[in-house]
């Protein structure tokens, strides 16, 4: 193991225990609700990003896997013969299989018709989800609640556990997914997104690449859905609805596509705007409008993206000036001597 990656270990425990000790003393259960649903939905929308951001896949169906893992975790749990563990992994491959078969499916189309395509196959799953109520729950969803049984000494049915439980499951899925992004495999992606006919001259399989990372973007986004279904004990079709998926593109928008945290940022990002619109106005299309307005025609990138590249510009700037003095001073030099070295 390298610096970096004992860098981001050290970074990711100090985050784990600075949310185990908020959650204890915290005494506010819609704040600490709140920070669960950025849990839910930052994890939600960086699964994405790395179709988006690292790939240049622009999916408009992601929304059916994270509705696909909500809804298997929780037919799994209510049917009271597996525990917490063995219900997400059953779930998670659930998931992925399904990633298998439509990835096999989009991801030889062009960046167009892979939009649409996913599209079409997440509003297929949505209106199965409504029509098989024997099993879904319908337009009702699956409601009645979701037990918690107590697995390795944790228990989610307390709120404090529970906190800390999502703060962990999300910052190790990130971590996981940055070891992806930086492995020759994240190499071969970038390669792809950038310039697909270069990536295949130079041996790159490029369907296969995009299908693995269709299927790892999709079994992450199942994780946020088992998330979300013990946050909300139950799932919900609009889980699955193609306004979700959209949501998902506004916090990669908001936040920034060049790094992981950027998703998670837009996803707080945008979990602030709604409580102030709901507080405030009644107003919410208009308000979620203006805002995507400024974002994409006045800082023209994510919100972390920007801070990122003004630190850099900053830092940069002392260096180039000293580079550039002399440069500058020699050629001052030349002119008042009439142009002679």
């Amino acid at each position: 193991m390298n610096t970096d990656t004992f860098r981001e270990f050290g970074f990711a425990l100090v985050v784990i225990a600075a949310a185990a000790v908020f959650g204890a003393m915290v005494e506010s259960g819609a704040l600490r609700d709140g920070l669960i649903r950025l849990c839910c939905l930052g994890l939600f929308a960086a699964s994405l990003n790395l179709l988006v951001g690292y790939t240049g896949m622009l999916s408009f169906g992601h929304a059916m896997f994270f509705g696909l893992g909500a809804y298997t975790f929780c037919i799994l749990m209510q049917g009271g013969h597996l525990n917490i563990p063995l219900a997400a992994m059953a779930t998670v491959i659930v998931v992925c299989v399904a990633a298998l078969l439509v990835g096999m499916v989009c991801v030889r189309l062009s960046h167009v018709y892979f939009a649409f395509i996913t599209l079409a196959m997440q509003m297929l799953f949505f209106s199965l989800l409504i029509a098989w109520s024997g099993l879904t729950g319908g337009e009702q969803g699956l409601i009645g609640g979701l037990p918690k049984p107590a697995f390795f000494g944790i228990d989610l049915s307390n709120p404090m556990q529970f906190f800390v439980f999502n703060v962990v499951v999300l910052v190790a899925s990130l971590l996981i997914l940055r070891r992806i992004v930086a492995s020759p495999f994240g190499a071969a992606l970038r390669m792809v997104r950038d310039n697909p006919q270069r990536a295949a001259f130079l041996g790159v399989d490029v369907p296969r690449t995009k299908l693995t990372a269709f299927v790892i973007a999709s079994a992450f986004a199942g994780v946020a859905g088992i998330l979300m279904s013990l946050y909300v004990s139950g799932a919900y079709p609009n889980f699955a609805y193609w306004t979700m998926s959209a949501e998902g593109l506004f916090m990669i928008m908001l936040g920034g596509i060049h790094s992981l945290l950027g998703p998670v940022v837009g996803a707080g990002l945008l979990l602030v705007i709604e409580i102030l619109v709901n507080t405030y106005t009644h107003h919410h299309g208009l308000i979620i409008g203006l805002v995507i307005l400024f974002v994409a025609l006045g800082l023209r990138k994510g919100v972390l993206d920007f801070a990122a590249e003004t630190v850099r510009h900053r830092r940069s700037g002392p260096v180039e000036a000293a580079i550039e003095a002399p440069q500058t001073a020699g050629a001052a030099r030349r002119a008042s001597q009439g142009g002679q070295p």
